[in-house]
C-alpha cells in the first residue's frame, strides 16, 4: 500500500507544472544598450540610446513560449551625442518627457522560431501611447558567464539576447512629422535572481 502511494504522489508530481522550471533575469545595466536610428531626410542615418533600461525576463527554457519580458526605459535617458538634440527630443515637440517619464514593454506572446531565435510580441508604451510590436530575438548566451570564473560579480547563470524591431513613431503620437521607419535595436546580458 505504502508503495502504492508513494507511486501515485511520484507520478502526480511528474505531471504537474514544475514550480522551478522558470528563472528570473534582471538586466545589467552595464551591459544593456535600446538603441534607435532613423533616416535625416533621406542624408544620412542617424542614432541615439536610452541609457536607462530595467528589465526582468522570466525564462523556461524548456517551454521558452511560456516566458514573459517586462522593460522600463526612462525616457529622460534618451542620448545622441549632441545635446540641443537630446533637449529636442526630449521636449513636447517629441517624447514629451516631463509628461511621459517612462517607456515600456510587456510581452504577450512568445513564438520560437529556431533554436536560439523567437518572435516576442508585446504592448510597446511610448508617450502615452500602446502598440503592439514584434522584437525578432536572438539568444547569445544562457548559463554561467565566461567572466564567472575570476570576476565575482559574474558568478550565477546569465541570459543575454538581442533583438531588433521598427516602428512607426507617429503613430505613437510622437513628432509632428514623419522621419520614417525607427528602427530599434536592443542588446542585453541579465543576471539571475
Amino acid at each position: 500500500m505504502m508503495i502504492r502511494i508513494a507511486s501515485l504522489a511520484a507520478a502526480a508530481l511528474l505531471a504537474a507544472p514544475s514550480a522551478f522550471a522558470a528563472t528570473t533575469y534582471k538586466t545589467d545595466q552595464g551591459h544593456t544598450e535600446v538603441r534607435f536610428s532613423w533616416s535625416h531626410a533621406g542624408v544620412s542615418m542617424q542614432s541615439g540610446e536610452f541609457t536607462d533600461a530595467q528589465g526582468t525576463l522570466v525564462l523556461d527554457p524548456e517551454n521558452p513560449e511560456a516566458s514573459t519580458l517586462n522593460v522600463t526605459i526612462k525616457a529622460d535617458s534618451v542620448a545622441t551625442g549632441f545635446g540641443p538634440l537630446d533637449d529636442h527630443l526630449s521636449s513636447a515637440d517629441f517624447l514629451e518627457v516631463a509628461t511621459y517619464p517612462e517607456i515600456t514593454f510587456v510581452s504577450t506572446g512568445i513564438e520560437k522560431t529556431g533554436d536560439k531565435s523567437a518572435k516576442v510580441t508585446g504592448d510597446l508604451t511610448i508617450h502615452g501611447t500602446t502598440q503592439s510590436v514584434v522584437l525578432d530575438t536572438t539568444m547569445t548566451h544562457l548559463g554561467p558567464h565566461p567572466l564567472g570564473g575570476a570576476i565575482e560579480y559574474y558568478q550565477g547563470d546569465w541570459a543575454a539576447f538581442e533583438a531588433t524591431t521598427t516602428i512607426d513613431h507617429q503613430a505613437f503620437g510622437v513628432g509632428g512629422f514623419s522621419t520614417g521607419p525607427i528602427t530599434i535595436h536592443i542588446v542585453s546580458e541579465l543576471k539571475a535572481e
